[in-house]
């Protein structure tokens, strides 16, 4: 009878399984579904803080040093309150106050809406998000928070009816040119509104959204109010810190930018690209601060062959995402004759790589940008390229418009189309759903030209010219051809060919750059893992005892970060052993 009551179990797990796997299929289809699945998943992808925090451990420190605000916003967003919660608890493990901010369906938009998620701009504008992502939302926060002994602060608590009205009134009354420039008392309300918006559409313009202008009114409601409730509780409480993941849209970017403009230091997060990494920025998001950061954060490491093989090594390993949390290509095609022949272009002239990313994707202020967005860049080049009949244009679409976690709305390959219905006979795209290993491609380049995407850092790193006119990070670390005017950028373009690789040394400075950016600023967190759930990771805690100091180099390096204001950065030199060692069986990618 046990036997089969244990087997009866695993079918109707698997059935459940199943079911749910189908109907996840088709959760666009009703409201029921959609609120019953996100239910499911909430549920099964939460954090099991009860199961492992040990009775009296967190107890035993009252707290009563640094006082740290979380704002996390929503519970319901496992990726970001699954680490904010083990931060939470590691920094109560090492005598901080931290307290928690949990929106309790008080906002008409937040980070969890898109057309998705809640079923179209008709039901968001006429919902908001409280019959499909509200309902579990507050509840899997609070109670996950409160299981490690974390103050939680509601949205509610600080905001009236007629702070409801007063958001919803100036949201309505802003000009519609104003919206994403709108910065009542300095705060940068109306861009992270607007970031928001896009990201709602997957989509880099509003332009031909019919209801796109009333979505982005109702973010910026929900980011005023956002605001209202931050400088309330931080006036109360009075902060040392506010730690926030991602530090863009609505309502995290809000918290950020309110907390920075009243004088509380800021820390954000977001998951690297390394698999069980995270990185983190002080005062902004990374999407900043990576531009920006100083070059002797690096470029005074002491290079070692040990260095250069784990570089190498993992650099390798991107093309298939094999140490990655995500990867787009499980078999790419790696073989250049096969590639040239089935986009077109040909091995006998000089090819000039191009590289796009996600348009609609982290839509912020980016100064050293030359062109309006990335859209106005494709154009301008390829307008550019259609008369230099010597040269090729290979165009590669980011993978991540139909992989990502959302599909993009806005193809750039549909924009290209609009604007060349027939191409430039020089001119050859790779579209986004093909294995052609973008690595490979570009190998066969003899430059190539990005705009935002973070894939600078590995072509240079493998000597490739690189040539960088928006924001990617490979800018500003003295290895890349950075632009800084139109006329700058089509110079450039004339004198191409280059007709040769980087130099050693700068191929080396590349290198260490690379060295540093995934290896020193993506900082390690070896009890986190992939998931199968809401979540991309889960935490894969025997006990909370893990997070006390000394357990993780990279979670005290975290927590050092937040409570001292010391860089984050982990020194992943210290951690490679010496090849003379007895430990030279074991490689540099396993220690790290």
């Amino acid at each position: 009878m046990g036997r089969l009551g244990a087997g009866m179990v695993t079918v109707l797990t698997s059935i459940r399984e199943t079911i749910f796997r189908d109907w996840g299929r088709r959760a666009q289809e009703t409201t029921v579904a959609r609120h019953i699945l996100r239910r499911y998943h909430l549920r099964r992808g939460k954090p099991a803080w009860k199961a492992v925090a040990e009775k009296g451990l967190l107890d035993q420190r009252p707290g009563a040093g640094t006082k740290v605000l979380i704002g996390t916003s929503s519970g319901g967003y496992l990726a970001g309150m699954t680490l904010d919660s083990a931060l939470a608890a590691a920094l109560r493990l090492r005598g901080a106050a931290v307290h928690v901010l949990l929106c309790d369906s008080d906002v008409p938009a937040c980070l969890e809406c898109t057309v998705v998620t809640v079923g179209g701009a008709d039901h968001l504008l006429d919902h908001g998000p409280r019959l499909v992502l509200c309902p579990g939302c507050f509840e899997t926060g609070r109670s996950a928070f409160e299981q490690i002994g974390v103050v939680v602060h509601r949205f509610g608590d600080y905001l009236t009816d007629d702070d409801r009205l007063e958001a919803a009134k100036v949201a309505a009354s802003v000009p519609l040119d104003e919206l994403g420039t709108y910065r009542p008392e300095g705060l940068p309300i109306g861009e992270h509104a607007l970031a928001g918006a896009l990201r709602f559409f997957a989509r880099a313009t509003l332009e031909n959204e019919p209801r796109g202008a009333d979505v982005n009114r109702k973010f910026l409601e929900a980011a005023l109010l956002t605001a209202m409730v931050t400088e309330r509780l931080l006036a109360a409480e009075g902060f040392d810190r506010v730690v926030a993941h991602h530090g863009i849209y609505v309502p995290q970017g809000i918290i950020a930018s309110v907390a920075r403009a009243t004088g509380v230091d800021v820390v954000t997060w977001n998951p690297a690209y390394r698999s069980q990494c995270f990185m983190f920025s002080h005062d902004d998001t990374y999407h900043h601060t990576l531009l920006s950061e100083p070059t002797s954060s690096w470029d005074d490491i002491a290079w070692t062959p040990a260095l250069s093989e784990l570089t190498e090594t993992y650099l390798a390993s991107r093309s298939s995402g094999s140490n990655d949390w995500i990867s787009f290509h499980e078999r790419p095609l790696s073989d250049i004759e096969m590639i040239a022949e089935e986009v077109g272009f040909s091995l006998d002239r000089p090819i000039i790589g191009m590289l796009t990313n996600v348009m609609w994707d982290a839509q912020l202020h980016y100064p050293a940008n030359v062109f309006q967005d990335m859209r106005e860049w494709c154009m301008a080049t390829i307008r550019h390229f259609a008369g230099r009949p010597d040269l090729q244009l290979l165009l590669r679409v980011h993978p991540a418009e139909i992989r990502g976690w959302m599909k993009s709305r806005q193809p750039i390959a549909e924009e290209i189309a609009s604007e060349f219905p027939q191409l430039p006979p020089n001119v050859f795209i790779i579209p986004p759903e093909s294995r052609v290993s973008t690595y490979t491609a570009m190998d066969a380049c003899d430059a190539v030209l990005i705009y935002g995407t973070k894939t600078g850092v590995e072509l240079a790193a493998a000597g490739i010219p690189v040539i960088v006119a928006g924001e990617a990070w490979i800018r500003n670390k003295g290895v890349s051809i950075d632009i800084s005017s139109p006329s700058e950028y089509f110079s450039v373009l004339d004198a191409l060919p280059i007709g040769a690789r980087l130099e050693p040394h700068m191929r080396e400075r590349a290198m260490k750059y690379a060295f540093h950016f995934f290896f020193r600023r993506m900082i390690p967190l070896e009890f986190t893992e992939a998931a199968k759930s809401h979540s991309p990771y889960r935490l894969a805690l025997k006990s909370v005892s893990e997070l006390l100091p000394g357990k993780s180099p990279g979670l005290d390096v975290i927590c050092d970060g937040i409570l001292s204001g010391t860089p984050f950065i982990f020194r992943a030199e210290d951690f490679i052993p010496d090849p003379q060692s007895h430990e030279r069986g074991r490689t540099a990618e396993e220690t790290v």
